[in-house]
């Protein structure tokens, strides 16, 4: 799978822009705050039905604009599939497969996989758990079109326990027949959702650990651990013992909602004891093995966005990233970064063609 060509109207500050792409590596250069990552995320949008960086659509639209639209043609399985999406002001956006729009935006989710790296993933890092949960259920959600409707029923029947817990407060008045459904309807969510991050969890590990030993060159030792209440203990256990305090502070305090992914290195916190050197490459390594992941599940190769990708790595960790993704086992690649001259002198040294653009101010052209 690639992507053939994109056109633009009114994204960002694209007022109108439309160009054609290389099957393996393009390159988008220019200053800081001329568009490149906004070239990136309207690839991201064609993919994925959303903005990787702002979840609100109509922030999305051109200043003064009323309207945004984003086409493209991708290449897939050796079939042109023309995709394109618009959003106006205050309406319901439109997603739309070869003309026919879809029923509803889950149905597209999986067909295009993708992959973003962006200074943005520091978040993963630095927020809290929910950042690192949304991680584990995006990348399912590309490759089990079921995950997300599980999510969303174990989330209604969680809102429903915890305004249940909620009016017992209010009302004084206990039942414990309803508790007792709302409990079994979530234990029975849950541990499907569990099962299903824990199988994910077993094969991804492996993934990361092996590219970041790759990137790094086996100098730090790291861990991604998966953390979940019911790994110790059921769900059911879970809840009977927690419901006085849960009673308490009127919300439910156990579940798959408080799983947690940790990130550690020489057996400390990355947050804390990470320079941001090492941060960087333990994100290049999470997301590179959430490529291989959705290429091995997906049986063809998703497309890579590297946003941004040289700033706080070093010489030697750049070249070797570049080298291991410019080949076999990463198809259609896009790139941004402030310097030519950069870009130019690392794929020469690693003997790889790229295609350049240069963009300005919401101009793309080819270099």
């Amino acid at each position: 799978m690639w992507l053939k060509n994109i056109t633009l109207l009114n994204f960002k500050n694209y007022s109108d822009a439309g160009i054609s792409f290389s099957e393996t590596v393009n390159v988008f250069t220019g200053n800081n705050g001329s568009g490149k990552t906004n070239m990136l995320d309207a690839i991201h949008y064609l993919c994925l039905c959303k903005s990787y960086f702002n979840p609100i659509d109509g922030q999305q639209i051109k200043t003064g604009e009323d309207v945004f639209m984003i086409q493209g043609d991708f290449d897939r399985n050796l079939k042109n599939e023309k995709i394109s999406c618009g959003v106006k002001r205050n309406q319901k956006k439109q997603f739309k497969r070869n003309k026919k729009e879809y029923d509803k935006l889950a149905d597209h989710i999986g067909l295009f996989p993708v992959v973003m790296v962006s200074p943005y993933d520091v978040n993963l890092i630095m927020e809290g758990s929910e950042e690192r949960r949304k991680f584990i259920d995006n990348v399912i959600s590309q490759t089990d079109a079921h995950y997300l409707d599980q999510l969303i029923t174990y989330n209604r029947i969680l809102a429903n326990r915890n305004a249940f817990l909620k009016q017992i407060a209010i009302t004084k008045r206990y039942d414990a027949t309803l508790l007792q459904i709302l409990d079994e309807q979530l234990i029975q969510s849950g541990n499907k959702i569990f099962a299903i991050r824990k199988a994910f969890m077993d094969e991804f590990i492996p993934l990361f650990n092996h590219y970041y030993s790759y990137i790094t060159n086996n100098n730090e030792t790291v861990e991604l651990i998966y953390q979940s209440q019911l790994s110790e203990t059921s769900f059911e256990e879970l809840l009977i013992k927690s419901v006085e305090k849960d009673r308490v502070l009127e919300r439910t305090t156990t579940g798959i909602h408080k799983d947690e992914l940790a990130f550690v290195i020489t057996e400390m916190p990355l947050k804390k004891f990470g320079s941001q050197g090492q941060q960087k490459s333990f994100l290049i390594a999470l997301k590179l093995a959430q490529y291989a992941y959705l290429a091995k599940i997906k049986g063809f190769k998703p497309l890579l966005l590297l946003d941004d990708i040289f700033d706080k790595l070093d010489d030697n960790r750049v070249q070797k990233l570049m080298q291991m993704v410019s080949h076999h086992d990463f198809g259609q690649i896009f790139i941004t970064d402030t310097g030519i001259e950069r870009v130019k002198s690392i794929f020469k040294e690693i003997k790889v063609d790229v295609t350049l653009f240069e963009v300005n101010n919401g101009q793309i052209q080819n270099a």
